[in-house]
């Protein structure tokens, strides 16, 4: 567990940090925007940016649910 409590604590922190400023953002709509809108508006002015962040998306994805070697839960073949 002590070698994971760094992940767990950053996860938790980006949990409550999205829950705060979304919070704020529909409290307070002309001091915060979120982050949909956020997404958007520098889709709007980058397209590509769009792309780049669906392929980060996809790569976490492949990396996380990839039956690797490493991977104590599965056989893996990676």
């Amino acid at each position: 567990m002590k070698k994971r409590l760094p992940w767990f604590v950053g996860t938790i922190g980006a949990i409550l940090f999205f829950g705060y400023y979304e919070t704020q953002a529909f409290i307070h709509p002309d001091h915060y925007a979120t982050l949909s809108n956020t997404v958007a508006t520098i889709g709007h002015a980058w397209p590509i940016s769009i792309f780049f962040m669906g392929q980060f998306s996809g790569i976490l994805a492949a990396h996380f649910f990839w039956p690797w070697k490493a991977n104590p839960e599965g056989e893996g073949g990676g």
